[in-house]
């Protein structure tokens, strides 16, 4: 009997050791979800902007599929475009530029509407201007943006380029602020000044700026609390932290609003509060992968003449692009 058992034994231990071998195939380790997912082809634009394209362009190509250019066809298309958050005015406007065209049919009139709205964005310079010893990049924005993220992702587009970068942890209200920051600063791999029980977010400002300049740092990130644009007393605290750099770093070089790209109109009360209270110089959307209100960058830049500079479209750290009008309309209303 203890023969048998032995024999059963040593057998099911064979056959156990006949699976897991089956399952790693050489010996390599069966792949991860991670791995899986890495080896995945990468969405593109028009993918990533898929709800937006499908709120709008699906709305277009009914539209303009058939059917007179009548009164109530130009009624529908202007009601199309503010429907995907491009406002009242910029849609209109876009809308008097396609009538003006004269197009004859549908094809036409897709053609004429997709120069319009390339040319409501404008021939302006949409990279970033960091040109200062060190180049100063104050971050901002309203609470849950995606600014700390949002900072990370820029952190490592520019690490890329081959820039040597700082962060500046000048986020003091929110306790998890800095640990976020430095969690996102340690994947990409760049330091942070900052935090510590700081409460004074100019303070941060000024000793980030001494920092870098030591460092001989090629940019320095600023981040900032997230705030209302409608709280007076914020909105001036965070003046008072650009006054700071300026002073210390000699000037700013870039003011970036970070915007969720699912606010829609809001976005643009806040394009606006914020530029008065420190002078935006450029916007970078987030999260228009998860909004079908992308038309809101054609609003903004339009009515404000604020470049949009960036987007974010996904949760990746390389999910944050350099903004192209001509692929970003064409991604949203191309046939």
């Amino acid at each position: 009997m203890e023969t048998v058992a032995i024999v059963i034994a040593v057998l099911v231990i064979a056959a156990v050791a006949f699976a897991l071998m089956r399952r790693r195939g050489s010996g390599a380790p069966a792949a991860t979800a991670a791995e899986r997912m890495a080896v995945t082809a990468p969405l593109s634009l028009r993918d990533r902007l898929g709800k937006t394209r499908r709120a709008l362009g699906d709305r277009l190509n009914s539209l303009l599929g058939g059917g007179a250019l009548d009164a109530g066809f130009w009624v529908e298309l202007e009601e199309s475009l503010i429907a995907a958050d491009m406002g009242v005015q910029a849609a209109s406007q876009i809308v008097d530029g396609v009538k003006r065209r004269n197009p004859l049919d549908g094809a036409a009139a897709r053609a004429a509407l997709t120069d319009e709205l390339k040319a409501a964005f404008g021939p302006v310079s949409r990279d970033l201007e960091i040109s200062g010893a060190p180049a100063v990049v104050l971050i901002v924005g309203v609470n849950g943006a995606g600014k700390t993220t949002t900072i990370a992702k820029l952190a490592a587009f520019l690490t890329n380029d081959g820039k040597d970068v700082l962060l500046g942890s000048a986020d003091t209200f929110r306790a998890a602020a800095d640990t976020q920051l430095r969690t996102w600063a340690d994947r990409v791999g760049v330091p942070v000044v900052g935090g510590g029980g700081a409460t004074d977010p100019a303070s941060v400002a000024f000793d980030a700026v001494q920092s870098a300049k030591a460092r001989g740092s090629d940019v320095l990130i600023i981040d900032t609390a997230g705030r209302l644009q409608s709280k007076t007393n914020l909105m001036d605290e965070l003046s008072k932290v650009a006054r700071i750099l300026e002073r210390e770093a000699g000037a700013i070089d870039e003011v970036l609003l970070v915007v969720d790209g699912t606010a829609g109109q809001n976005a643009m009360s806040q394009a606006r509060s914020f530029s008065e209270a420190v002078g935006v110089t450029g916007l970078v959307l987030t999260k228009l992968d998860g909004s079908a209100r992308g038309g809101i960058a054609v609003a903004i830049e339009k009515e404000l003449g604020i470049p949009v500079k960036f987007i974010g479209v996904g949760e990746g750290i390389d999910h944050l692009i350099s903004f192209d009008p001509d692929a970003f309309v064409d991604a949203l209303i191309g046939e």
